[in-house]
């Protein structure tokens, strides 16, 4: 069957659909084909695997086969990525099958889409399967990755056309004629898709330790387009507690197109036969404070190098050049007086108006407010702002009063902002931070939007579960946002979230913000302080699996999410179940 479902940002992608032929329960295999094709040539799959209790899906990616855009674009590798996580709510809400009982399929350019899609949205899936995934492409021409780099920066959008011969792809005569007479098959891709799938896949490689899915990865021996040593490094560093890798022999890239598929497709079917029969397992994270890679990575952050060790000797510079910067730039400054992780300092980020004592100055302060971790605070900022508006148009939806209350609001300008623009005005706004000056400046900001008659600002203590569980009125919505990624310790955010879960009524929203990822993490534990008396800003991250089993535990589920391009920071919105 032929279908369509609409994506986060109103494209309509096309999907064939495929009937399960014995159906003892609703149970679902999504199929990604790789870069430059399409469902169709994924199809055979459904008869080869001979999983005939499975329903069958696989789409056309944006600008690939029967869905609509410029061939071989797309807005960004995570527009990809958030196209499969809308994907994958249309088929569980539209064929009533549980996101547990859905296996992913993905091959090449399909699997790190796959891949990236389990380590930044946390699916609770079955298991993933990947097929030669393309996490880095050979590209023969010395330079070629900086050079569409530098023209992507200096030209803009332009298209780099496929060098791959079908020859080289697969074995299978009949396949190679299909490729070169395929009319859906896309040559080009737009330079800042390849360069994204680059990035990310980097990412992916390196913090894999944060996919705990059951996975099995399957690797062609004769590879003429993806480099072969990504894979074996994403495989060695799973936390999953089933992986197996298969290295097939004399295999091309096309490894579920090849002329001895056989191989691959049985093992496939083992796999997930295996996986469904039995009891679904998933690791705990709870404790992942006290031991775990990220609990390794932050304690390792905050030894400082011996002084007069190179690695030492330079993060001395980077220091003092940035107390130098400090004296041009406001930005920089601020966050030397105040933290650079206050609430001051993120509500001069999300103002985005370079400031400094001359041009010298305010070219720092723009350089400074364009770094990448910024650039994703910004994005949160954007996505706090669209999950709140959903919160509330859900529980305006349901009938049910809507008091919104902040913990940590910092000086609140991404709540009040974005009740100026709502067409449905909340009952009532609670803004609190442990901090006088947050407190100030925040009720300063809620007398120049106009909003007095609704919303409050007070001093408050994030942590105090008597007193989150006593605030008046009750909350229906309540924001955690750039408050839990500071603190280390889970016992901490398990008492906070305890205290939100018991003044939440059923049918009520918790809106919470993660950072799986950061490439700045050495940067910032060993030149930045934070607001806390001017310490080291050292960090533990929280995979997005970790911080929503945190959640989860406190009596919430979590509904839908939102995270940037690179990665960085998650904003997610989860729903208080029954007490």
């Amino acid at each position: 069957m032929e279908k369509h479902f609409i994506t986060h940002d109103g494209v309509e992608l096309f999907y064939r659909y495929w009937p399960a032929k014995e159906t003892p329960e609703k149970q679902a295999i999504v199929l990604l084909h790789r870069g430059h094709e399409h469902s169709g040539r994924m199809a055979h799959l459904v008869e080869e695997l001979g999983l005939n209790e499975f329903d069958f899906f696989a789409w056309d990616a944006r600008g690939h086969g029967q869905s609509p855009g410029q061939r071989g674009f797309s807005p960004s590798f995570g527009t990809i990525v958030r196209d499969l996580q809308t994907f994958i709510e249309h088929i569980s809400s539209t064929y009533q099958i549980n996101i547990n009982n859905i296996a992913i399929i993905g091959q090449s350019v399909g699997a790190v889409v796959a891949a990236t899609w389990v380590h930044d949205y946390a699916p609770n899936i079955r298991c993933l399967v990947l097929a030669s995934p393309a996490f880095k492409i050979k590209l023969y021409i010395p330079f070629a990755r900086l050079a569409i780099k530098l023209w992507y920066k200096f030209k803009g959008l332009f298209f780099v056309n496929s060098y791959v011969n079908a020859k080289f792809l697969t074995h299978d005569p009949k396949r190679i004629a299909s490729y070169n007479t395929d009319p859906l098959v896309t040559r080009p891709i737009a330079a800042n898709v390849l360069l994204g799938l680059y990035d990310t896949a980097e990412r992916v490689v390196a913090d894999a330790a944060a996919i705990t899915v059951p996975t099995q990865l399957l690797i062609s021996g004769a590879d003429f387009v993806v480099h072969h040593q990504p894979q074996h490094a994403f495989f060695a560093r799973l936390s999953s507690f089933i992986k197996e890798k298969h290295v097939l022999p004399g295999f091309y890239h096309d490894t579920l197109g090849e002329m001895h598929r056989e191989l691959a497709t049985n093992k496939i079917r083992d796999f997930i036969t295996r996986l469904f029969a039995s009891k679904q397992q998933q690791l705990s994270l709870l404790n992942a404070h006290q031991q775990g890679y990220t609990k390794t990575e932050a304690d390792e952050l905050a030894v400082p190098y011996p002084i007069n060790s190179w690695q030492g000797i330079y993060w001395q510079l980077y220091r003092y050049s940035l107390h130098l910067a400090g004296m041009l730039s406001t930005g920089i400054r601020l966050g030397h007086q105040t933290g650079f992780d206050s609430g001051s300092t993120l509500d001069y980020v999300y103002r985005n108006e370079p400031r400094g004592t001359s041009p010298v100055g305010q070219w720092i302060d723009q350089y400074y407010l364009n770094s990448i971790g910024w650039r994703g605070i910004r994005q949160r900022k954007t996505h706090l702002e669209e999950c709140l508006r959903l919160a509330i148009q859900w529980l305006h939806n349901k009938n049910m009063s809507i008091n919104i209350v902040d913990i940590a609001a910092g000086h609140g300008r991404y709540v009040l902002e974005t009740i100026v623009t709502s067409n449905i005005k909340p009952d009532s706004i609670l803004l609190r931070d442990y901090s006088e000056l947050n407190v100030e400046q925040g009720q300063q900001l809620i007398k120049e939007k106009g909003l007095t008659d609704i919303a409050t600002f007070t001093t408050g203590d994030a942590f105090n579960k008597t007193s989150l569980a006593e605030i008046t009125p009750t909350p229906s919505i309540a924001i955690v946002s750039g408050l839990y990624e500071l603190f280390a310790d889970n016992p901490l955010i398990t008492q906070s979230l305890a205290g939100l879960a018991s003044v939440i009524p059923e049918g009520g929203y918790l809106i919470y913000t993660n950072q799986p990822w950061h490439p700045q993490l050495e940067m910032i534990a060993r030149a930045l302080t934070s607001h806390r008396e001017g310490q080291a800003w050292v960090m533990r991250r929280r995979t997005q699996l970790e911080m929503d089993q945190l959640v989860e535990s406190a009596g919430f589920t979590k509904i839908t999410q939102r995270i940037d391009d690179d990665g960085i920071f998650s904003v997610s919105i989860a729903e208080r179940i029954g007490r």
